[in-house]
């Protein structure tokens, strides 16, 4: 089983100085929509168990699952939803969440997915890029969700948790007596047409929506599954690899494992042992945590064939350690980003290339940028650009930021920073874009500094992102204060957690109260004397640490 690997053929264009994958092979109809692909693929195996969530104790085969998703794209035809509307979610992966994006797929319509656990300003912002007719929510979450979107003329349907007096999904499921007819439509505007939007963050910290397209490389990233796997993938469907493996589980069909639950290392281990999990992805920082469960045992995660990590850096000694525990299974590297709308490359082999993201994948091709734009060889690095050659929508009617982003000859800028070696495989070394990750979430440093820079008794401040295998990047902050105030490092971590709403927006890190911020010559703080600062300072102040 751990022969293939779909990014042999992949080859360098040394005159051009361009990485390509290797030709894609197309196995669909390329007008079809992916909601007809996996309309036709669940009902080659009607029987089989697609979907079983941990924590509602249910279990779908592909004929309930499709039986709930066409009369729910019924109720929306029947309501006079058009493929030019937009419908919202916000919500965790329940057991309807299936049947809502298979719904919206199977009538053309994009789906906004936003992440529950944002804050609300937040949401209020992401919904209000998109003005969705519909709004479908956890029930638990609908003083939030109904304050986020009071603005908005959008009903609210509950997917689960559900309430005496607002919709909810189970009344929409109701028998038609046409079922047995039903024929996902057809594309409006042929595959370009967008499938879903998905939310990321911009280097000014503010919210966008990303497009992505009826585009068939969603169907078959990793083409070694078949339906003898079972993925348990924590991702909720408003994150790429969520949208990824709920489609590739369905092309192959898998049996996908959901829960509503965050991730917690003795649940993990506990999900992926009770249900026989052959494949499942982690987040990085999370690995450690692993590591560190006393749970931790060989046994439990006996039964996995393919352990993936993507989004983050993970050293080698974290990869040794969790390899010794997988026992008939691989650790796979995986470098993709929201607006390229797939995977751009894979590692397979991490034991020889562990800190690698691997080779090109077949369709797409790769360039490195210097600082003077110009394009690089082996070794040398540069700004990574991504190229899939299909067009972009961009940014939700923001033509300008996706202008940015991608030019007008289809490159994607990154603001990754890495380099191939001689073997065509790329490696990350930095990331030229101040954005970070906290236990998978991202923040601008620049959100947190305005909230900081508004206390009475602060001259100056500085927040960046300090790195830990167990975390991710978690905030921390130097700030310099007034003469004479009596100002603590712990007032500004209160502070911060008092004006801002979500956990991973915080300084898990600490901060250091000091006099004076380094400068540079211009004028400009000096962010890498200050790193400096901050380390030194910290283990002489008790008062900051977030504890």
């Amino acid at each position: 089983m751990f022969d293939l690997d779909i990014s042999e053929g992949a080859w360098y264009d040394e005159k051009a100085k361009v990485w390509h994958g290797a030709k894609f092979q197309h196995f669909y109809d390329r007008n079809a929509s992916v909601g007809r692909i996996l309309f036709e693929e669940m009902r080659k195996r009607p029987k089989s168990i697609c979907q079983i969530s941990v924590t509602e104790r249910t279990s779908l085969t592909n004929e309930e699952a499709l039986l709930h998703a066409i009369r729910l794209a019924e109720w929306f035809r029947s309501q006079g939803f058009k493929q030019s509307d937009i419908i919202g979610v916000a919500a965790r992966n329940t057991t309807h969440l299936m049947t809502l994006v298979l719904a919206c797929f199977f009538n053309g319509i994009a789906l906004h997915a936003v992440n529950p656990v944002r804050e609300k300003k937040l949401i209020t912002d992401l919904f209000d890029s998109t003005k969705p007719k519909l709004i479908f929510f956890d029930g638990h979450e609908y003083e939030k969700i109904k304050g986020a979107t009071l603005a908005l003329e959008a009903k609210l349907c509950t997917l689960s948790n559900h309430l005496p007096n607002v919709q909810s999904i189970l009344e929409l499921l109701q028998p038609t007596g046409t079922e047995n007819k039903f024929v996902p439509a057809t594309l409006e505007n042929g595959p370009e047409q967008t499938l879903i939007i998905l939310c990321t963050s911009g280097t000014s910290g503010l919210p966008k929506a990303v497009t992505i397209s009826n585009n068939k490389r969603l169907c078959g990233t990793f083409p070694f599954l078949t339906s003898k796997d079972t993925l348990f993938v924590l991702s909720t469907i408003d994150w790429l690899s969520g949208i990824i493996y709920f489609i590739d589980s369905i092309v192959a069909g898998a049996k996908r494992i959901i829960t509503d639950q965050a991730f917690n290392a003795e649940y993990f281990l506990k999900v992926v042992s009770e249900f026989k999990a052959t494949f499942a992805i982690i987040a990085p920082p999370l690995l450690t945590t692993l590591l560190n469960s006393p749970a931790i045992d060989a046994d439990k995660l006996d039964t996995l064939q393919y352990l993936v990590i993507g989004g983050g850096k993970c050293t080698t000694r974290t990869q040794q350690r969790i390899q010794n525990y997988l026992r008939h299974g691989r650790m796979i590297n995986v470098y993709a980003f929201s607006e390229f709308g797939r995977v751009v490359a894979i590692n397979y082999d991490l034991r020889q290339k562990p800190q690698s993201v691997g080779r090109v994948q077949p369709g797409h091709k790769v360039k490195i940028l210097n600082e003077n734009g110009e394009q690089v060889g082996c070794g040398e690095i540069g700004e990574i650009c991504c190229n899939h050659g299909e067009q972009w929508l961009g940014y939700y009617r923001n033509s300008a930021v996706s202008a940015e982003m991608c030019d007008a000859d289809g490159w994607f800028h990154t603001g990754d920073l890495g380099y191939f070696d001689a073997d065509g495989y790329l490696s990350i070394v930095d990331r030229k874009k101040d954005i970070f990750k906290y236990k998978g979430m991202q923040y601008s440093p620049h959100e947190i500094l305005e909230v900081i820079v508004k206390m009475p008794d602060v001259v100056d401040a500085c927040v960046f992102g300090l790195w830990n295998e167990e975390e991710g990047d978690a905030a921390a902050a130097v700030v310099a204060g007034a003469h004479g105030s009596s100002l603590s490092a712990r007032d500004v971590i209160d502070y911060v957690k008092e004006h801002i709403e979500v956990d991973y927006k915080h300084l898990h890190a600490g901060a250091v109260v000091v006099k004076e911020l380094p400068k540079l010559p211009n004028g400009k703080q000096n962010v890498e004397e200050i790193k400096k600062l901050f380390i030194s300072e910290r283990s002489d102040q008790e008062k900051c640490y977030l504890v």
